[in-house]
């Protein structure tokens, strides 16, 4: 059978085939290219498109994880922790240096995070913020205020000053406070996920009463109340949440007012323990995703260890 065409001259038909089957091809290998990229780029809902061997991840370390491995030696140098509070005390000998301090103001009717001049307006941040120097002598401290005197605070003082500290990625955020407010709840979820995320782990205290309260709930935060040991060492973990850990929180020594030293009681007391040794081990092993961070304070809790 002959094809009805133009005439073209013997073999021209057949280069011409050939061709188009070459530039398909090539076309076809770089949509795969392409597909691959966006593949790797884009978020991951399934692994329908994908084998096993096409996500390897490899174990940067395959020794026990305990706690000589795990913060031996270490004392926070290089990690960036926010206090998320009343503020800190400028000059206080049981805090050191506060590297920069910020406070949620009103400005042109709304509110917004500026640099202040550092100050604690009830004592709260700075008695935090010692217990975070003490473990980790080393960190980097940051203070945001959001408490007005007396402790006071709103959701929405809140709201701004947490995601102020989430989006310049502090590696350990400290907050010993929580809203019972339900109309927070979700924006503080979405906070608290878009942090876990991005390796911005937030250590949250549990309300002190029996209550529902946010963000300590959520299972994207470090959740934290307080055991009765006289051992601020101690770190339990909890096998019966939603609270994961307990760590010292009854009659802690902490930073007074005007430079002093008092003793405090409260879960707000047990979480800095937790954001202390969190530096710790970022601190030793920089590159931890906040799920392995945690895993790591599982893993070398006293209770579970045996110790």
């Amino acid at each position: 059978m002959t094809a009805t065409g133009t005439g073209s001259a013997p073999g021209t038909a057949d280069r011409t085939a050939a061709a188009d089957r070459t530039a398909a091809a090539g076309r076809t290998a770089a949509a795969d290219r392409t597909n691959t990229a966006a593949r790797a780029t884009a978020l991951t809902w399934n692994l329908l498109d994908r084998r096993p061997a096409d996500i390897p991840v490899a174990a940067s370390e395959t020794v026990p994880v305990t706690p000589d491995w795990a913060y031996g030696g270490a004392d926070g140098s290089g990690v960036r922790v926010c206090v998320v509070d009343s503020g800190v005390e400028a000059g206080h000998p049981q805090v050191g240096e506060v590297v920069a301090s910020h406070a949620v103001v009103g400005r042109d009717g709304g509110l917004t995070v500026e640099r202040v001049e550092p100050m604690d307006t009830c004592g709260h941040g700075t008695a935090c913020a010692s217990i975070v120097r003490r473990v980790a002598p080393g960190c980097e401290l940051h203070s945001v205020r959001i408490l007005g005197e007396n402790g006071g605070g709103t959701g929405a003082a809140l709201l701004a000053g947490l995601s102020w500290a989430i989006e310049q990625r502090f590696d350990v955020i400290n907050l010993s406070l929580s809203t019972s407010r339900p109309q927070f709840s979700q924006v503080l979820r979405e906070m608290a996920d878009d942090a876990y995320f991005n390796r911005s782990v937030i250590v949250a205290s549990a309300h002190n009463s029996r209550i529902e309260s946010f963000p300590w709930r959520f299972s994207s935060v470090i959740s934290v109340g307080s055991h009765a040991e006289d051992d601020s060492d101690l770190v339990l973990y909890n096998p019966d949440p939603p609270v994961e850990f307990f760590a010292r929180g009854q009659a802690v020594q902490v930073a007074g007012p005007n430079g002093s030293t008092t003793r405090n009681t409260g879960n707000s007391f047990a979480a800095p323990h937790v954001t202390g040794l969190s530096a710790l081990i970022l601190g030793k092993h920089p590159r931890l995703t906040s799920f392995e961070l945690k895993t790591i304070l599982y893993l070398t809790a006293a209770n579970v260890r045996g110790v």
